[in-house]
């Protein structure tokens, strides 16, 4: 089931020494974080805790923490580059990585001895078998020393025959010279094509939970923050719908166990208990934390199907309302507040009007969480919560210090923490739909030929929370399910999306990124990595290609045409 598990398993056994975990900024890395965090306490391993948020940070943790360490474990990090190359590592240090980041750097596949790989044997890698990308020069160098060394020792060999034996020798060696450069071009191609596209495997967090379920070591708490990591990867567009569908069954699967197993435990202690339940749920962004009207226009789904940024699509909305018969009092106030009869089946009537209104997919398979009588969460609100404060720029606090607050919402001992984050995340989509219906009115998307093209000017509301890669990654994904609803130009619906904001106004730096097109047949892989490499190299723009998702890169702004003019021909 598992590539280098028994290694992974055994590290308590063979450590005394503290363990450095490096945990890159993404909610199932935390989710990921916490599950490790929970395992290393059962078998009394020492760890020390460093977020990293790019490859600078990565290499930065390592120079800092390589002499006192020799296991390092890295999530959601590390494995789509040569590790060994990036860190230059004395031979003794042991890297485990637990990283969804596809396609795995193929050195890092084969280096068994430092590099161990913590992923599904069942996740479809296609890596390219070793003998098409690695060669031993042996033979060839053997096969030149027997050339050299044609002639006899005494010399006495007719003539004739030496010069037939040398004409054979330069045969072979032009032989070998042409079929290594056939094997180096075929090695090219084949690299080419297993490098070509960016995706993500499952998610981590599930990873982690399933290490603690071989270990008989998983609780409640584990399996909620592995449901909580497969939700960010759906939230945040990573996985296709096949793949999100086939975790929930596996999930679904742990949860029934757990139900079972702890009943009489959860009579005994039902104000501290944990309940996990599978449910159906609403596309309706947080709307059992705000007031469905707010969530029905400030969700990605409705807000796009309705074109609520336009007067027709205010008045669609006004008619949707009116289909589900709900007063227009009720939809307005707090969830919490509505009466309680309509909230008894409200699900039910909001997908009956739905489907009438042609959003036939407004379910989906999901779970929630009660913690004690009160308190009733979907694996969702917690995403949405936790990136609100990961990337939280209200405050002046350091990227650490909003990581440190994020892990801490996953307890269930800091529902302030979780409400807080919630608080954010409503202000977070609120700004997204803004600057949705921003640059659709003012026409902002640009068709560019092989791709759509959108830039956040300077002074633009919100412009700095749209510096941070997840928040622009979700609005970019907004941005296009809303301009494809809205355009009549089919050949546009059918392209990606690159999308830029300011930075740095300092140092004159913004950050873009790549998203693929928007299909619900998707394969979810990005080629924008590997082009944005290309149109950099070509045009020498001043890059940074610093994030562990390679489709998001730092740019200076003056290089930002010369950029765009090299991606559209490489890409036409």
């Amino acid at each position: 089931m598992w590539h280098d598990l028994a290694a992974f398993l055994d590290l308590p056994k063979r450590t005394t020494s503290r363990v450095a975990l490096l945990v890159a900024s993404d909610i199932d890395a935390l989710c990921a974080c916490k599950i490790l965090q929970a395992l290393f306490h059962c078998d009394h391993v020492q760890y020390t805790l460093v977020p990293v948020s790019g490859w600078q940070d990565l290499e930065t943790a390592f120079l800092e923490h390589k002499e006192q360490f020799k296991y390092f474990v890295l999530i959601n990090c590390g494995a789509n580059v040569d590790l060994l190359e990036t860190l230059q590592p004395e031979d003794d240090s042991i890297f485990f990585i637990c990283d969804t980041h596809r396609p795995v750097d193929v050195i890092n596949v084969y280096n068994d001895s430092q590099i161990k790989l913590l992923i599904k044997q069942d996740d479809d890698l296609g890596i390219p078998s070793y003998d098409d990308i690695f060669r031993d020069d042996d033979d060839e160098e053997e096969g030149n020393e027997d050339d050299s060394g044609n002639e006899s020792d005494d010399g006495q060999e007719p003539s004739g025959k030496r010069r037939k034996f040398e004409g054979d020798a330069v045969e072979r060696r032009i032989e070998r010279r042409r079929e290594r450069r056939e094997w180096e071009a075929r090695r090219k191609e084949i690299l080419f094509d297993y490098e070509q596209y960016e995706y993500h495997g499952t998610s981590s967090a599930i990873i982690m939970f399933e290490l603690a379920w071989v270990m008989s070591k998983d609780s409640k708490d584990m399996l909620w923050w592995a449901i909580i990591g497969l939700t960010d990867q759906w939230v945040q567009d990573k996985i296709t719908n096949i793949k999100y569908v086939t975790d929930v069954a596996t999930l679904q699967r742990h949860v029934s166990r757990h139900s079972h197993s702890n009943e009489d435990e959860e009579n005994l202690l039902s104000i501290d208990c944990l309940r996990i339940s599978f449910e159906f749920d609403l596309r309706l962004a947080l709307y059992q934390h705000w007031s469905l009207y707010e969530s029905i226009c400030n969700s990605s789904y409705t807000s796009s199907y309705f074109k609520i940024w336009s007067i027709h699509g205010q008045k669609k909305l006004q008619e949707f309302l009116a289909d589900m018969g709900l007063p227009l009092k009720q939809v307005k106030q707090k969830f919490n507040s509505m009466d309680i009869t309509i909230k008894e089946n409200l699900r039910e009537v909001i997908e009956e009007s739905s489907n009438k209104f042609g959003m036939k997919d407004i379910r989906i398979q999901t779970f929630s969480v009660h913690f004690g009588f009160k308190n009733k969460f979907l694996a969702a609100d917690i995403v949405y919560a936790a990136g609100a404060l990961l990337e939280n720029t209200e405050t002046e606090d350091s990227k650490t210090d909003n990581f440190i607050k994020a892990l801490d919402c996953l307890s269930r001992s800091n529902l302030d923490k979780l409400h807080d984050g919630i608080e954010k995340a409503k202000k977070k989509l609120i700004a997204i739909q803004q600057t949705v219906a921003s640059c659709i009115c003012t026409n902002l998307i640009i068709s560019q030929g092989p791709f759509l093209y959108c830039y956040l000017m300077e002074g633009s509301p919100d412009v700095k929370m749209f510096s941070k890669p997840m928040s622009l990654s979700l609005l970019s994904k907004c941005l296009l399910k809303a301009f494809i609803c809205s355009t009549k130009n089919k050949r546009c619906r059918l392209l990606p999306l690159i999308m830029a904001a300011p930075l740095d106004l300092e140092k004159g730096t913004v950050i873009v990124v790549g998203i693929p097109p928007e299909s619900e047949s998707s394969d979810k892989k990005n080629f924008f990595g590997r082009a944005f490499e290309k149109a950099a190299e070509s045009t020498s723009s001043r890059t940074l290609h610093d994030h562990f998702d390679m489709s998001i890169i730092e740019l200076k702004t003056e290089d930002r045409s010369k950029f765009l003019d090299a991606l559209i021909t490489l890409l036409s």
